[in-house]
């Protein structure tokens, strides 16, 4: 498939107009097979995608991967899922884009509603009860030494950043909720200090607003209210929360165990853990959340409204972000969100780990072992596979957990 030599309007047309090196079946096919048994988390599958589509198979220039991931880290939402949007974009436009976004979510999407069924079916079970013990505890030191990672990574030296960071951690310990006007309040902070209004006022600023409105203004009506619930509070995660796949978890259990009680801190954290052994975006987490709360259509509606924005806040901004997306002011207003964001991260760390490491008070002594197994393992071997430890706490747990009625 050739991308078409009559003109075009920017918001549907491929950056690139010379033919590529593939065509939108292979492409789709990589990215299905990467949704399949990609693991490792967003930046595992974002090194995947460099590896294989720009080192080995030139199919993407290395300029066209660094254009998409600096997009895909600036805009809100699961980091791999919009690169691999945005590359599909490249030559193949707004078909490409959404075949490929199809492509990334859908093996992912199907395996969390298999397990989904399987724990609705058997979450009474001594032996699922088992798995979760110790797959929860394992859940908690992953969540930990990523947020750790990212702390390093992203904070830097900057005093403001480490301000925001630390209050943003803060207000997450003490009420236990994450606020969207924090996040929008330390982005604003951080782009006032660092960039006063005069030097970044610029016309095509309600252009990369747009996504926004328009991703709000499309959800349907429902006559189920709880399915209603479920597009609006899952929109409003896709739309608002930066960072990597981590970062939605702080949000989701926000909404889901205290504004709306659909999952218990147990139920919550054996989403995640769902997520983590499954291959593709941490942020499939939504699915099994869904489905427990409203099954097949919950799980869908969840899917859905949580991807749809990462897709319009890819396919939208794109032919502006050629020229627009390193404006300084625009990296500012990110920066202090994502500070923002890394620190509910970091407070939500505390939050789950005292509700999951202690019973009644008093610590469990076998899951903090196996939380500070999980970390001590993960910081000493990089390359070492998370699933293979949640597997291994999985069957820790099955060998010594005494099953109690849930």
């Amino acid at each position: 498939m050739e991308p078409s030599s009559e003109p075009v309007t920017p918001a549907v047309a491929p950056p690139e107009s010379h033919p590529p090196a593939y065509t939108l079946a292979q492409l789709t096919l990589y990215i299905l097979k990467l949704g399949s048994l990609g693991f490792g988390g967003p930046v595992a599958l974002v090194g995947y995608m460099h590896r294989d589509l720009v080192e080995r198979r030139g199919w993407i220039s290395e300029a066209d991967y660094k254009e998409g991931l600096t997009l895909a880290q600036l805009m809100p939402g699961p980091l791999a899922a919009q690169l691999a949007i945005y590359l599909g974009y490249v030559h193949y436009g707004v078909l490409g884009a959404t075949l490929v976004g199809v492509a990334f979510v859908l093996p992912s999407f199907l395996m969390v509603l298999a397990l989904g069924w399987a724990y609705v079916l058997y979450g009474g079970i001594s032996w699922m009860q088992a798995v979760f013990y110790g797959v929860g505890a394992c859940v908690i030191g992953i969540i930990a030494i990523g947020g750790y990672k990212l702390t390093r990574k992203t904070i830097g030296k900057s005093w403001l950043m480490w301000a925001i960071y630390l209050v943003s951690a803060a207000v997450t310990i003490r009420t236990e909720t994450e606020y969207i006007a924090m996040f929008l309040g330390a982005g604003l902070l951080y782009w006032l200090v660092n960039r006063p209004p005069r030097a970044i006022i610029h016309p095509t600023a309600s252009a990369l607003a747009l996504p926004f409105g328009a991703t709000l203004s499309g959800i349907p009506t429902a006559d189920n209210q709880t399915l209603l619930q479920i597009a609006l509070f899952f929109t409003k995660a896709g739309a608002f929360v930066f960072g990597s796949g981590l970062a939605i978890v702080p949000f989701l259990r926000s909404g889901v165990v205290n504004e709306y009680h659909w999952l218990d801190d147990k139920q919550f954290l054996d989403a995640v853990a769902v997520a983590m052994i499954t291959p593709g975006p941490v942020v499939i987490t939504v699915a099994f959340i869904g489905f427990i709360v409203a099954g097949f259509a919950g799980a869908t509606i969840a899917a859905v409204a949580t991807f749809l924005p990462c897709y319009l806040l890819t396919i939208i901004p794109a032919p502006y972000f050629k020229k627009h997306g390193k404006q300084p002011g625009i990296v500012a207003f990110v920066d202090g969100v994502t500070a923002a964001a890394i620190g509910a991260i970091a407070g939500a760390v505390v939050v789950l780990g005292m509700r999951t490491l202690l019973d009644n008070g008093s610590p469990d002594w076998t899951k903090v072992a196996i939380c500070a197994g999980t970390i001590a393992l993960l910081a000493r071997f990089k390359k070492l596979p998370e699933p293979l430890i949640v597997i291994a706490a999985a069957i820790i747990g099955l060998l010594l957990f005494t099953p109690q009625p849930r």
